[in-house]
């Protein structure tokens, strides 16, 4: 019979169901009664569809590289005509979809068995998961007094958890990365427009937003990447193409590369010791690997960039809270939204069309300074960027909850969300690719990763670092204790 699935990755699991050591049916079962069992401690499972799973199973799957492997998606995008959601919100509590989003489309033609949602903050603009929606936060199963990230939270605890073998997740602002970091996963963001956005949005703000991942394995990752990957009919634009794809990528290592590893926040600020230690551990790690390690830190306008991608995400939040209440037909009442969505309504309101196109200029401005951080033209930059994923191990629940209206403070005061994580949105802003992989502990037994960030379009240079840095130090053994 089955074991965990905290015990092997996707591509194994789906290796077994193809030679029939497992169905689709018993993987199902064990997800659902995992779900049962764990979620009311974690809180990250929401919208369960049961029915539709076993209708997809009965109806044959597609043959995909993971079919029959329960999945879950994000409560956030993911649009899909058999799976509605909150968005994280009270306001947009059981939404419908009358067409699937061409990621999810891409998705079920991998072969899952999609049976839920997993929780995501309001709106999708928070470091940790604790929407007021789902009744509660949810919880680390590394340790439940402490937040398992976000906005991709709820996949990260359901993977790290053993609910699931992977999930999806999006991210706008390390949304991905953060959760593989709190919950000791792999995650990684890709090159802008490298997966599809369509047909509901056109471009998620401002281009910083994409759909991704949360897995144990790099090559889940790659699997689904390849499987995913390529702009939908009407992008309004692509990502640079890719040479062979990910799984051909981590066939072999990469060419010995020029690392610049930062021991500190992009602009100088100490990290967490237990951070800067993984780091350096990282790095040696690298090094013993051949390839070259250099300290520094890349030059650009960081904290302008923290003020646009503050802008552009009230705009992009104010926008999607108008057009929920348009289609309800009514007025915004107390009850709908949290405190930061009022706070980003409020500073939206403030900005004009001016304003906004300002904050993506901005942005625009600042993704060339991070093309020239690589300094491609004399080919003597690095060709990776190394620093830790986050300044911090995982926060403490409730540290970042939504009930502040002071959206901005909430963002870039003291201590809050871009102190917290200061590294991730700098590649959502310049569309560069990166990742997060687990790399260590914290002296309190949390997870803490790294990232590794590459030049925009380079994914497959950078997913094959990642795949030879497993090779070199597995983390699958590192599994969450819940009693």
């Amino acid at each position: 019979m089955l074991t965990a699935f905290d015990s092997r990755d996707a591509t194994e699991l789906a290796g077994r169901i193809a030679a029939k050591e497992v169905s689709p049916s018993e993987l199902l079962d064990y997800a659902i009664d995992k779900t049962t069992s764990l979620n009311p401690r974690i809180n990250a499972v929401v919208l369960v569809q049961e029915d539709i799973a076993r209708k997809s199973i009965l109806a044959g799957l597609p043959k995909g590289p993971f079919q029959g492997l329960p999945f879950l998606l994000k409560d956030l995008g993911c649009e899909a005509i058999d799976f509605p959601s909150h968005n994280g919100s009270r306001l947009l509590q059981n939404t419908r979809y009358g067409r699937d989003s061409a990621i999810f489309q891409r998705i079920r033609d991998t072969g899952v068995v999609t049976f839920g949602r997993t929780t995501s903050p309001e709106g999708g603009i928070g470091a940790a998961t604790e929407a007021a929606v789902y009744g509660g936060p949810t919880r680390n199963p590394w340790n439940m007094d402490h937040t398992p990230g976000g906005s991709s939270g709820g996949a990260g605890a359901a993977v790290a958890a053993g609910i699931v073998p992977f999930a999806h997740g999006s991210d706008g602002g390390g949304s991905v990365r953060i959760p593989a970091s709190c919950c000791g996963l792999f995650g990684l963001k890709p090159t802008r427009a490298r997966l599809p956005d369509g047909p509901y949005v056109g471009e998620g703000w401002a281009g910083m937003a994409i759909d991704g991942f949360l897995t144990w394995s790099v090559r889940d990752t790659a699997a689904l990447l390849d499987a995913c990957q390529g702009a939908d009919l009407g992008a309004p634009y692509v990502a640079p193409p890719l040479r062979a794809g990910h799984m051909q990528a981590i066939s072999r290592p990469p060419r010995r590369l020029r690392v610049m590893v930062c021991t500190t926040t992009f602009t100088g600020k100490p990290i967490h010791p237990d951070c800067l230690r993984v780091v350096n551990e990282a790095a040696k790690l690298l090094q013993d690997l051949g390839h070259d390690m250099d300290l520094g830190l890349p030059k650009a306008d960081f904290e302008g960039m923290m003020r646009a991608w503050t802008d552009i995400v009230a705009c992009g939040t104010a926008l999607g809270i108008r057009k929920a209440l348009a289609n309800r037909g009514r007025e915004l009442t107390p009850d709908d939204i949290e405190g930061v969505s009022r706070g980003a309504m409020a500073h939206a309101s403030r900005l004009s069309g001016a304003d906004y196109l300002d904050a993506v200029g901005k942005i625009h401005s600042f993704g060339r300074e991070m093309a020239a951080a690589f300094d491609p033209e004399t080919g003597t930059g690095p060709d990776i960027i190394l620093s830790s994923t986050l300044a911090e191990p995982p926060a403490k629940i409730g540290r970042f909850t939504h009930a502040t209206d002071d959206y901005v403070g909430y963002r870039m005061g003291p201590d809050m969300i871009f102190s917290y994580s200061p590294f991730c949105a700098v590649f959502n802003a310049s569309g560069q690719p990166a990742a997060s992989v687990p790399m260590g502990m914290s002296e309190k037994g949390l997870p803490i990763g790294v990232q590794l960030a590459a030049r925009f379009g380079a994914d497959e240079e950078l997913i094959a670092l990642c795949s030879e840095i497993e090779r070199a130090a597995p983390w699958a053994s590192r599994k969450p204790i819940i009693d």
